[in-house]
């Protein structure tokens, strides 16, 4: 079954949320509709977590992981990093990268 979505009027929501098969990022929003969304899909499944990197809501740009990781930029603070540690499931490790780069959804596949 399909949903539509959208992340405050905008409908490129692969930016603001990241999803693999063991959990769901989803970027800080205003309105709860958006992580509702995928709350009331997955809740069931897979965790889903707000989650904010380098004080920025587009967590699906900035980030790129599997079910056995998670790679984060390094403008990650040590307060998010934290977060997403203790808030995904125990199997996943999660890495902050000493690249300059930044937007790693947008260049890295795995």
């Amino acid at each position: 079954m399909a949903t539509r979505c959208n992340f405050e009027n905008s409908n490129e929501i692969g930016v603001f949320a990241a999803l693999t098969n063991s959990y769901c990022l989803t970027g800080i929003s205003g309105s709860e509709n958006f992580y509702s969304v995928f709350q009331s899909e997955l809740q069931n499944d897979i965790p889903v977590i707000h989650a904010t990197i380098g004080g920025c809501r587009f967590v699906g740009r900035t980030t790129v992981g599997n079910k056995r990781g998670l790679l984060v930029p390094s403008t990650t603070t040590d307060i998010e990093l934290q977060h997403l540690r203790n808030s995904l499931p125990d199997a996943v490790v999660v890495q902050r990268t000493e690249e300059r780069l930044s937007a790693l959804g947008n260049i890295i596949v795995c």
